[in-house]
């Protein structure tokens, strides 16, 4: 079975949004994780966001990517560049992958205005990660 690590700045956000993601379309046929090179909780919004699209991500954890240095991941994708730039060596032959989506936890405005912007790089995400999974899993 395919391990899959998506990895961000603080493993808050949209590493789990793409956690979310890449566990439907995967199904049973890879373990998918996340985790940054820092820990900041999982983003109450982020949990918000993805429960309108019918995924529960509330019993996610936030964890350092240091937690898992004795898995040989197949894949690591980046969602971030702070991420890409920071991660230290990773003693893996995986397949790494990049795409640096905007941080929904920067938006700024109106509650609405924030939560469009959840929505927009959720939505982004969602299509990156079907993409992943039909073009490298399945």
């Amino acid at each position: 079975m395919k391990k899959v690590l998506v990895l961000c700045t603080g493993n808050s956000c949209r590493s789990q949004i793409a956690e979310g993601y890449l566990k439907q379309f995967a199904e049973d046929k890879a373990e998918i994780y996340s985790a940054g090179v820092e820990t900041h909780g999982v983003n109450p919004r982020a949990i918000e966001t993805m429960k309108a699209d019918g995924i529960d991500i509330s019993g996610h954890t936030s964890n350092n990517i240091l937690e898992y240095n004795s898995i040989d991941f197949d894949y690591v994708i980046t969602v971030c560049d702070n991420a890409k730039e920071r991660c230290p060596y990773f003693p893996s032959n995986a397949i790494k992958f990049h795409y640096n989506f905007p941080d929904p936890a920067k938006a700024t405005g109106t509650e609405q205005a924030i939560q469009a912007e959840f929505s927009m790089v959720r939505d982004q995400i969602k299509q990156y990660c079907s993409n992943f999974i039909s073009e490298n899993i399945k």
